[in-house]
């Protein structure tokens, strides 16, 4: 039953990230160019040069946050990751308990003194 709960969460992850790949494709590029331009900004002396950057800036800080709800993809990429990591945990834990000595001996102990 555990494993049937990581695979609908993990479906619906990797569902939501599918529907925003392209929201957070436009957030990075959007967020690298903002970065040129505040770079470019700031190292410009003439009032001309930082009434256009500004202009710019702002254009692309608007665009930016229209892409904010891609940070949802993001949180599902990570739940995604946390089911997979879950998941291929409980294998490990489950074949070591079968391999484990200690625990077939608490086994056997516990039939002999019942």
């Amino acid at each position: 039953m555990k494993k049937f709960g990581l695979l609908v969460v993990g479906g619906i992850a990797a569902i939501v990230l599918l529907n925003t790949i392209g929201p957070m494709i436009g957030l990075l590029i959007s967020v690298a160019l903002l970065y040129f331009i505040i770079r470019q900004f700031l190292k410009t002396k003439s009032t001309g040069g930082k009434i256009g950057f500004g202009i710019i800036g702002f254009i692309l800080f608007m665009s930016t946050i229209q892409h904010v709800p891609a940070l949802i993809g993001v949180a599902a990429a990570y739940v995604l990751y946390l089911v997979y990591k879950k998941w291929n945990n409980s294998k490990l834990t489950s074949s070591k308990k079968d391999n484990d000595p200690f625990m077939n001996f608490e086994k056997q102990w516990n039939e002999l003194k019942s």
